[in-house]
């Protein structure tokens, strides 16, 4: 009982301090966004919005996180944090020149591809491992920084694609944050529950701003900040449980629990860029085809669409844990079903509701 009350006191001040911050800063941001105009284009076809709105939220999240990285000992013990911060400082920069003025595909690719090569080479945080799914194990070094980079760059960009409706990505980042920092926690492994649950305070405290309804938004800074953060931990979290490493192996099927943490950003990611491929258009090309937008098409408000997809993703979320002693494929496979079910039904609904009203499918 008291090990369990030590942990609440020692995770308590980092959730607190980091959600703090962000509370405190929003204000002001908003403040100089309403001074120069800095608002959201709410001119496209794709905005929900009919009022401009300052998309310069990220700026809180990561002064928050940084200090709260730099300032608290148990994430500051993180072996090269220095080069986890500096990644944070690169992908944060970008965002927010996009943010602000925009930046060309190229260049986003360019600075992504170096922040995930630092993060895996220098930070060391790379996948060595298949865990047998499709019969693979161990990866050669080769074989391991490219899919470890290339894992980071999906994250990242899964995390910016849902960003789409007023506290979605606020929630999803709450999501997880709070799961890995329970996860790790369960690990014996406070630095990596103390940087998981500095991310959930920042996203907790941007919420009060991003809801009910949205006078702020996170805008590319925050979101790719987020993302980074979220696949640093998801990696971490497997290579930790890596049954051929040195280490006590708490979760044989750390992959595909990980791989449940994060499916909403994931399946919603893979299937838009699928459907964009079919109707012979860009990949990178914002649309209104996203799992949330097929949600309010059924005509929910924003707040209902986010409240539903966090039910059904905590369900899955509590689901794969449920299973967690089965292996890896055997999970993977039940989340596949459990996605085209969830896209089939919605599909459905979606075109009764249209229907219903006349509107051409």
């Amino acid at each position: 009982m008291f090990q369990g009350l030590y942990e609440i006191l020692y995770y308590l001040p980092i959730i607190g301090f980091s959600s703090l911050l962000v509370f405190l800063l929003v204000p002001s941001i908003i403040y100089v966004a309403n001074q120069y105009q800095l608002f959201d284009n709410n001119q496209e076809k794709r905005k929900k919005h009919c009022y401009g709105i300052c998309r310069l939220g990220g700026i809180a999240i990561f002064c928050s996180m940084v200090i709260t990285m730099l300032l608290f000992p148990g994430v500051n013990e993180i072996q090269s944090i220095n080069y986890l911060i500096i990644a944070c400082m690169m992908i944060f920069a970008m965002g927010l020149k996009d943010d602000l003025w925009g930046v060309n595909h190229g260049t986003k690719f360019f600075i992504q591809l170096l922040v995930a090569f630092m993060i895996v080479m220098l930070a060391d945080v790379r996948l060595s491992s298949m865990y047998n799914i499709f019969n693979i194990q161990e990866l050669n070094m080769g074989e391991s920084l490219g899919l470890s980079i290339l894992v980071i760059i999906f994250i990242v960009n899964a995390f910016n694609l849902i960003d789409g409706i007023d506290g979605l990505l606020g929630i999803t980042s709450v999501l997880v944050g709070l799961t890995f920092a329970l996860l790790f926690i369960s690990m014996n492994q406070p630095a990596y529950a103390s940087l998981a649950f500095s991310m959930t305070g920042a996203a907790i405290g941007f919420l009060r701003f991003n809801i009910l309804p949205a006078k702020i938004f996170m805008g590319d800074a925050g979101s790719l900040l987020l993302g980074l953060i979220a696949a640093i931990l998801s990696i971490k979290f497997i290579e930790l449980n890596n049954v051929g490493g040195d280490q006590v192996v708490h979760f044989n099927s750390a992959p595909a629990i990980a791989v449940a943490v994060l499916i909403w950003p994931i399946f919603d990611t893979i299937r838009i860029f699928i459907l964009r491929i079919i109707n012979k258009k860009s990949p990178f090309i914002a649309d209104d085809n996203h799992l949330h937008h097929r949600i309010l098409k059924l005509g929910l408000t924003h707040f209902q669409a986010t409240f539903l997809i966090t039910c059904i993703y905590a369900g899955i979320i509590l689901l794969a844990f449920h299973f967690r002693y089965l292996s890896n494929t055997r999970i993977l496979g039940m989340l596949l079903i459990i996605c085209v079910l969830l896209n089939m039904s919605l599909n459905f609904l979606t075109s009764f509701s249209q229907r219903r009203v006349g509107i051409p499918v």
